[in-house]
């Protein structure tokens, strides 16, 4: 099987959508499928970097255009590097693929699906989409006067609902976001749920005591609250300013609590901003850690903190979620308790969730946490089962073998406007 995906990242890139496609890619390679890469010549926190134009690695075939490198500053020079993406993936497509090929479709840059789908009919190829998350609506969720940003985002909307339900399939990362998929008027046959994924393999518990990291940090002997990862605009940060506030006032001794915040982005940086201007020494701030550190770099924390703002549910899942499972750490969620990550929270008892604005909730969550170490012990061994029974490399990339198998062997006719809204169940895609 000839296999062509689109992103703008990928390996050596460290960016989330690159490393999963780039777990997904060379395990399907290793599978003995034909992949290609189209994607860009540059590194998401390197504008700079000079990558080969063209090279095969792990088994993987990668082609990296040429595409303007204006940054992410305001919205006008983002738009400039995406057009350019978009122009010179198509003629990368043109040029690559044949009838019969699957081109897989990520979500970055945004609506990449629409060029696709553009390709795919003219050369009568199969085009698969696989969302990370679902714009223009999280721009809009994002955006203030959200009216306004809905009569802007309608022609792009209209377009890339097209392209959903010309795709043979639209995988989803949760149920929810599958849910969304289908009130866009996608056949429930087009549509797949296979979730992000966590090296189980790699990502393996490191007990306190033996944590190279959390002595380098000067965190031995201190009950620690950890966030992992990007902190943007699609995160609550009020919530826990508030409660390292209240940390922050109790007498010493009282409860050794230290936060510990790992990553990136713009609620990193006000995070960051905020802290300083308070004076709380209860908290440190490091860097996005290599990939061959996550292991250590997770398990310093005791608890993990994973947010996302309650009208985003559905169009994003916080994928940091299964590193911290596979590390055996508890999570406790900050935002809708009716959620995709607080359904597998409440399912498996490996943590807690708390509504945004409660900070009293939260400290209470980590007290309870502080309180039991036997239970939050518990509850990390919990997540941890969870995470390999669930949410492996090895199980997902099987199932994403399965889906594509399924596809070029029996592709989705196309569906009759009665079929298309049916009330059938979203396929959840189980390895051969």
């Amino acid at each position: 099987m000839r296999l062509i995906f689109i992103n703008r990242f990928f390996h050596p890139d460290h960016s989330a959508t690159s490393q999963m496609l780039s777990d997904l890619a060379f395990g399907l390679a290793q599978r003995g499928h034909e992949v290609n890469i189209i994607t860009s010549r540059f590194r998401y926190d390197d504008s700079a970097a000079q990558l080969s134009v063209t090279e095969k690695v792990g088994g993987v075939r990668v082609e990296r255009i040429w595409t303007s490198r204006c940054g992410r500053n305001s919205i006008i020079l983002r738009s400039i590097d995406y057009l350019t993406f978009y122009l010179a993936a198509v003629w990368a497509l043109l040029k690559a693929t044949r009838r019969g090929d699957v081109v897989i479709a990520m979500t970055d840059p945004p609506a990449v699906s629409v060029v696709a789908a553009l390709v795919v009919k003219m050369r009568g190829a199969n085009l698969v989409n696989w969302l990370q998350d679902i714009f223009p609506e999280v721009a809009e969720a994002l955006t203030p006067g959200g009216s306004v940003a809905k009569a802007v985002f309608l022609p792009l909307r209209v377009f890339r609902n097209a392209s959903l339900r010309c795709a043979e399939r639209n995988v989803a990362i949760g149920t929810s976001m599958a849910e969304r998929l289908h009130s866009f008027g996608v056949n429930r046959e087009r549509i797949a749920v296979i979730p992000n994924w966590s090296e189980v393999e790699a990502i393996r518990p490191i007990a306190p005591s033996q944590n190279r990291l959390r002595a380098d940090w000067n965190l031995t002997n201190r009950f620690v609250v950890g966030y992992s990862g990007n902190l943007g605009r699609a995160h609550d940060v009020e919530t826990m300013l508030s409660a390292i506030a209240i940390f922050a006032k109790l007498p010493a001794g009282a409860h050794e609590v230290h936060w510990l915040f790992i990553g990136g982005g713009a609620g990193y940086d006000r995070l960051k901003r905020e802290a300083e201007n308070g004076g709380f020494k209860n908290i440190s701030f490091y860097p996005y850690q290599p990939r061959n550190a996550l292991a250590e770099s997770l398990s310093a924390a005791d608890v993990h903190i994973v947010s996302l703002k309650p009208e985003l549910e559905g169009l994003i899942v916080p994928s940091k979620f299964y590193g911290i499972a596979a590390a055996g750490r508890p999570t406790i969620f900050v935002g809708c308790p009716r959620g995709e990550v607080a359904r597998e929270i409440a399912n498996c008892d490996c943590g807690a969730s708390v509504a945004i604005g409660d900070a009293h909730a939260l400290v209470e969550a980590v007290n309870a946490m502080v309180r039991d170490p036997a239970r939050r012990v518990a509850m990390g061994e919990r997540a941890r089962a969870m995470c390999e029974e669930k949410f492996s490399k090895t199980r997902t990339i099987a199932m994403w073998n399965a889906l594509l198998l399924g596809i070029v062997e029996a592709p989705a006719g196309k569906p009759s406007r009665k079929q298309r809204f049916a009330k059938r169940p979203i396929a959840k895609h189980q390895e051969p």
